[in-house]
């Protein structure tokens, strides 16, 4: 179980993903638009910035959606103002909590509670899901030749990071959430490549919720999938944690 579970799940994503791309820009606009108005829109002196820019890239945002995020950001562009919200709730013993980005909270609520009911599932009061989670940074790292978990341990932890677990896949390097930024550019700083794409700051497990029936884990991932879908989704979270087994029955099916 454990491990090779969270490199299975970005592997199976991958395919969706692409389908979802105008999704997917969506919510790094939002992202990159509210640290903007934070932080600054300049790169080199906003470091959380330079970050969303690189995932962007990454997961092929074109220049210019990038720009006019910026732009809404600084205020040259108009734009709504954002409501970040959390919902939670329990399917099976298993945790889910998600996150919307929204300039309409009533509606986003609506719309989360709608797919909620259509699982069999009411909303949960806070903090019921949410307490099976830790906020943390997590960097993923791809396996790859010439890059040993000593060398990976040695950068990491020295950048400030708490953790390195070596998966099938690659690595993935746990810190807290404000060293999120310099452990990630510590590592590439040593000529190790980051999978920019699925590296983030987000809820991660403290407990998790073993899941061995392949029909049990279809149908949360496609409860996942209804919830992603929704126009103000930024971030769904489960402590699902499948077996191998149920991670190749999964896969074949894509």
């Amino acid at each position: 179980m454990s491990g090779h579970s969270h490199w299975a799940t970005i592997k199976r994503a991958k395919g969706a993903a692409d389908a979802k791309k105008g999704k997917i820009f969506s919510k790094l606009g939002k992202e990159i638009t509210i640290v903007v108005k934070a932080k600054g829109g300049d790169p080199d002196n906003n470091p959380t910035l330079r970050t969303l820019i690189a995932k962007a890239k990454a997961a092929q945002m074109p220049n210019d959606n990038i720009e006019r995020a910026i732009k809404k950001g600084t205020g040259e562009l108009e734009s709504a103002e954002m409501v970040d919200a959390q919902y939670e709730g329990i399917k099976g013993g298993t945790a889910i909590v998600v996150r919307v980005l929204t300039d309409n909270k009533n509606r986003a609520a609506a719309e989360v509670s709608n797919v909620f009911k259509k699982n069999g599932i009411e909303l949960a009061k806070p903090g019921s899901a949410s307490r099976l989670f830790d906020k943390l940074g997590q960097v993923m790292i791809p396996a790859a030749d010439g890059v040993t978990e000593d060398k990976v341990m040695e950068v990491a932890l020295e950048a400030g990071a708490e953790d390195v677990v070596s998966e099938d896949g690659g690595f993935t390097v746990k810190c807290q959430p404000n060293d999120f930024v310099a452990v990630s550019e510590a590592i590439k700083a040593a000529g190790i490549a980051i999978d920019e794409e699925n590296s983030n700051i987000g809820l991660v497990p403290n407990m998790t919720n073993p899941v061995s029936d392949v029909n049990v884990a279809k149908a949360i991932n496609k409860f996942v999938e209804m919830l992603e879908d929704l126009e103000d989704t930024q971030d769904v979270y489960t402590n699902m944690e499948t077996t191998d087994e149920v991670d190749a029955a999964l896969e074949a099916e894509g």
